[in-house]
């Protein structure tokens, strides 16, 4: 019992230096990334269009690093719309952005995590605080702004993640403004086949020394059809039920979430 005890203890802490290794790389990645751009600003002008390839390629070097392997089904759609995506880990946008170039919106916690903030900022983040009411308003009109100006936004309008086999109900307020606006509205489904890929600790940092300790990752990944109404009801019942349909199917082709006693 004993020497079984003292390789389980040695086997976390050998991942947990793995995950801690994954962080640093990836920090000093973000600065080397930034500060080359913010040099390259000397020769020529800041664009969206740059700043969402800088993301990319970090993004592709960030996915090998973290050994996410992910099987993506669909593509985006060529005229700018409104993503919404399930949630599940912090790792969610690094998938979902890797494929899509889009305009975050994210909790305003986000902008506490450090060097984290500064790369998410200089390629496209807008800030929301779901406890109040006028920082949830702004959001909706600077997304209706983004997606007039020609570029996409993409949402999680669960709110929070979702720890369950289906999706937590979704906000309507971004559906509505879809609605209002005529802006088409894309679903996109992510599904993770090991339970410790979940965010279950309300902790960034134990989230992701519990996820990315782990040797590998395996994620799927699916955009969904176009969806166009002019009623927001309807916009938030078809994505939402795309989504969970989606994602259903994914963990039927996965049988250990069936097992899965973490969710």
């Amino acid at each position: 019992m004993i020497p079984f005890l003292f390789l389980t203890c040695k086997i976390e802490i050998l991942g947990n230096f793995l995950a801690v290794i994954r962080a640093l790389i990836l920090a000093i990645l973000i600065l080397v990334f930034m500060g080359f751009y913010f040099l390259s600003l000397i020769f020529s002008k800041h664009t969206k269009a740059r700043a969402f390839r800088l993301r990319k390629n970090w993004l592709r070097i960030a996915l090998r690093i973290l050994n996410i392997h992910v099987e993506k089904k669909g593509k985006s759609h060529s005229k700018p719309s409104l993503y919404v995506c399930n949630h599940r880990s912090f790792s969610d946008p690094l998938v979902v952005l890797r494929f899509l170039n889009a305009f975050v919106i994210a909790k305003a916690e986000v902008e506490g995590y450090p060097i984290i903030n500064k790369g998410a900022e200089l390629t496209g983040i807008v800030y929301v605080d779901r406890n109040n009411k006028n920082s949830r308003e702004a959001t909706r009109q600077k997304m209706v702004e983004v997606l007039q100006e020609g570029y996409n936004v993409l949402v999680y309008p669960e709110g929070t993640v979702g720890k369950n086999l289906e999706t937590l109900p979704f906000k309507k307020g971004t559906f509505m403004e879809a609605a209002k606006h005529g802006i088409p509205v894309v679903p996109i489904a992510v599904e993770y086949k090991s339970g410790k890929d979940l965010w279950l600790i309300p902790n960034f940092i134990k989230h992701y020394l519990q996820q990315f300790s782990k040797w590998k990752t395996e994620v799927k990944c699916t955009f969904g059809p176009v969806i166009k109404s002019d009623d927001g009801s309807q916009l938030h019942i078809e994505a939402h039920r795309w989504i969970n349909q989606e994602i259903q199917k994914m963990q039927t082709n996965w049988s250990e979430f069936a097992k899965k006693d973490t969710i």
